[in-house]
């Protein structure tokens, strides 16, 4: 007879409704490997994020008392009907680090942590504990008379105190020191009142441009190129001092001090692209002279073992490192040496052996950040534990996909429940079991249509199930070049010293393992240049307000075009702005905020979800009224816009461009942080598909992207490439490099052994030569 414990070997799901997902019920075996598969927006993120893992976390939180409940993100609870047989789920997602410019790798991953110690205990001199080796502590010392009472009398002592950091002083632990350039960020023909200011987010209606007017400071007539020294310098530098503006009390700060704070506390590579590319024009950002780029003060620099300070450790490559803390050998700290070998083997063995310590969280890519995240759990002795995986093999080469398939099987072995959602066929093909999403996306999925093992859903008549198997072929005759953009002597991160000709009119693929410098190459080489469009992998920030319409652009002409046609003005057609529902300012929803508990939202009962002012809705154009337009999906609008009464040739345009690249389905006014991943990058691609820029730059488009949409978008980039822009992708995909007309394959390996170019020409010429690892894999892949 079983025991009862044993008889839970299922993870029920019963009636989830999250989102798109209609009434789904599902059964998974635990300490198995399951994939989740269907086509971008078929609910896979809703079941497996939204549902299983959202619950496991929130009832763990709930172990916690209130006190501390009070400082984690409050969850609600999903919408489920039973959620039986839950472990502990461990979500390893792909977001990428934080942007903070003083987060590096070793910071976000403890090695660090170990290795200031190891330091502390054995580095020669000896100058301090652990914090005098980190660039986040700066050295501070003091002194001073305390007063305090000490049997009824009152006593003064003198105490003082110091604490040794490892910040360089210079900097401030940043590595770089930047300059601001005054005359980017105003334009001294014009006065307060003309709006001088090429600042983002500093128009002189917004609350900046009110400050500035009416500190009382200025006169707001005159032209900035005709203030005093002391005028300028109240404009550029003053401290924060408090003034009354309008009746209301404010805090006035020198545009200079103020932009370090707001723009130049982020990371430039994680910034938005209109906000990047002002701080590019006005900021100059130079190595910081007294640390070297180091983060470290000399003092901390000035400790070693074996000769290598902190500073040289986490400058090396962490397979370099790995091999120097080998070497080192001291029964003193030989736990800890045991633990920091572990972790830097774990990088070697994960395919990240070629980052350092050093590199800043924020410029590593979605796959490399996830990857690094998965260190922590691969040496954990934790077992039954739920690990959850969002697409693992972003940013893989074929070559390392192998390697993480391994890695998600060793977590399955240990005794562990391993869910996984992924497009890529060589991992679907490692699954146990299979459940497939759809049918289709949005509103049309959200169903279970599949669930079985890998080799029924071969012959299932799904969209997942007939394109699994799907191989792309060379093509018969490949396009010429109208031109090069020459490269020379490129030599960003570990690019040594390469020159190389891109081909432009035709579409070009730029592959090669990850951490080859495929990035660094294109990005650094060939995106700064003028007429260069980049469409990379930040994510849109996206609230509950902003959706496909606010973030093309499409919602301004819809806008004109109702007020035109009912003779009123635009700002009445924007939730955000006069047309609000008053009751929910335009939200849809009323949220209420329960403190330690998860808030209730609930549909607005005035608007009933509409968003608008019901004097708002009488309005009409085409038959319709703004909230019906805002809830159509793109097709529908499409051909709503395209003739008729409704005619809008600008909306047309745009919306034609979101059908393009495979966005349909989704509606209008869905706001942007329901959209997922794969979704919110193809919505960026389209806003640039107009831009007059003649070369096209795409990192990665296939993210995200189900089988049977890879095909649309081979036919999307053909179209591009017909209307007479050079595209140019990075990509691991192999159904785009035999799509291809010439392939720059980069490597042969990863950092110090990668940086130079080990192929260039057609994908067939790739694939006779056999020569690299990409070769290798295409070969097999169109099975020549």
């Amino acid at each position: 007879m079983p025991h009862a414990a044993d008889s839970h070997e299922k993870i029920r799901v019963h009636g989830a409704r999250e989102n798109n997902l209609k009434d789904v019920s599902i059964e998974l075996p635990k300490r198995r490997l399951t994939v989740f598969t269907g086509v971008s927006g078929s609910g896979k993120s809703s079941l497996v994020f939204g549902t299983i893992a959202a619950e496991s976390q929130r009832l763990i939180n709930e172990t916690y008392s209130a006190f501390v409940q009070g400082f984690m993100p409050t969850l609600a609870r999903p919408d489920v009907d039973v959620l039986d047989g839950l472990t502990t789920a461990i979500i390893v997602g792909q977001e990428r680090m934080g942007s903070d410019p003083r987060s590096t790798v070793g910071t976000a991953t403890d090695a660090n942590a170990m290795l200031r110690i190891l330091f502390s205990r054995l580095g020669d001199p000896h100058i301090g504990s652990p914090q005098a080796f980190s660039f986040n502590v700066a050295s501070v010392s003091g002194a001073g008379a305390v007063k305090h009472d000490k049997g009824g009398r009152e006593v003064k002592e003198r105490v003082s105190f110091s604490i040794t950091g490892g910040m360089c002083p210079r900097c401030e632990g940043r590595g770089s020191v930047n300059d601001i350039d005054p005359t980017a960020l105003y334009d001294d023909s014009k006065s307060l009142d003309d709006g001088p200011f090429t600042i983002p987010g500093y128009s002189m209606d917004g609350w900046q441009g009110r400050i500035y007017r009416g500190s009382g400071f200025f006169d707001t007539a005159k032209p900035i190129a005709k203030y005093t020294k002391r005028e300028l310098n109240d404009l550029l530098y003053k401290e924060p001092t408090k003034i009354k503006v309008e009746g209301i009390n404010l805090t006035y700060e020198g545009i200079i001090p103020k932009i370090q704070k707001s723009f130049l506390s982020k990371d430039v590579e994680a910034m938005q692209p209109h906000i990047r590319a002002f701080v590019e024009r006005a900021v100059t950002f130079n190595t910081c002279p007294d640390c070297d780029g180091t983060r470290l003060s000399e003092l901390a620099r000035s400790s070693k073992i074996n000769d290598t300070s902190i500073a040289d450790c986490c400058a090396m490559q962490i397979n370099e490192l790995a091999q120097w803390v080998r070497a080192v050998d001291d029964p003193g700290v030989a736990p800890l040496l045991e633990s920091l070998r572990q972790t830097l083997d774990s990088f070697v063995e994960i395919g990240l052996g070629y980052l350092s310590l050093d590199r800043p969280a924020g410029t590593l890519s979605g796959g490399e950040a996830q990857r690094t995240r998965m260190i922590r759990h691969l040496n954990s002795s934790l077992t039954d534990i739920t690990y959850v995986f969002d697409e693992p093999t972003i940013g893989l080469h074929p070559h390392d996909i192998a390697r993480m398939n391994d890695l998600l099987l060793r977590l399955r072995d240990k005794g562990n429940t391993v869910l996984v959602v992924e497009h890529k066929p060589e991992t679907i093909a490692i699954g146990d079991h299979v459940v497939d999403l759809g049918p289709k996306a949005g509103t049309a999925g959200g169903e279970i249509v599949f669930e079985g093992t890998v080799d029924a859903l071969r012959t299932a008549d799904t969209l997942t199930g007939r394109h699994l198997d799907d191989r792309a072929h060379l093509k018969a005759e490949v396009r010429a070049p109208s031109g090069v953009l020459e490269v020379r002597g490129a030599t960003e991160h570990n690019l040594q010293d390469v020159d190389v000709d891109v081909p432009l009119g035709v579409l070009v693929v730029v592959t090669g393992v990850a951490g080859s410098g495929k990035s660094s190459l294109i990005h650094g080489s060939i995106s700064p240049r003028e007429g260069v469009v980049t469409v990379d992998q930040t994510p849109i920030k996206g609230s509950r307000r902003s959706n496909p319409a606010t973030y093309t652009g499409l919602l301004d002409h819809i806008r004109k075009a109702f007020a035109k046609a009912n003779g009123v003005k635009p700002a009445l057609f924007s939730a955000n702005s006069e047309g609000a529902c008053p009751a929910c300012n335009g939200a849809g929803v009323i949220y209420t905020d329960l403190g330690i508990m998860a808030g209730v939202s609930s549909t607005c009962e005035e608007c009933e979800g509409r968003r608008f002012q019901a004097a708002v809705l009488e309005y009409h154009f085409g038959g319709r009224n703004i909230s019906e337009v805002l809830s159509m999906p793109v097709a529908e609008a499409l051909e709503f816009f395209g003739d008729g009464d409704a005619k809008i040739p600008a909306a047309h345009r745009i919306l034609g461009h979101l059908d393009d690249v495979g966005l349909g389905y989704v509606s209008l006014g869905q706001p942007l942080s329901t959209l997922s991943g794969g979704e919110r990058q193809r919505l960026k691609l389209a806003t640039h598909m107009g831009d007059k820029g003649g070369v096209l730059v795409l990192d990665e488009p296939t993210t995200g992207l189900h089988l049977a949409d890879v095909e649309q978008l081979l036919r999307l980039l053909d179209r591009l490439v017909d209307s007479g822009k050079s595209v140019i992708v990075i990509e691991h995909h192999q159904a785009v490099m035999a799509h291809g007309d010439w392939i720059i394959d980069i490597g042969p390996g990863a950092g110090h052994d990668g940086g130079r170019i080990v192929f260039e020409g057609t994908p067939a010429e790739l694939v006779a030569g056999r020569a690299t690892l990409t070769g290798r894999h295409l070969a097999d892949y169109v099975q020549a």
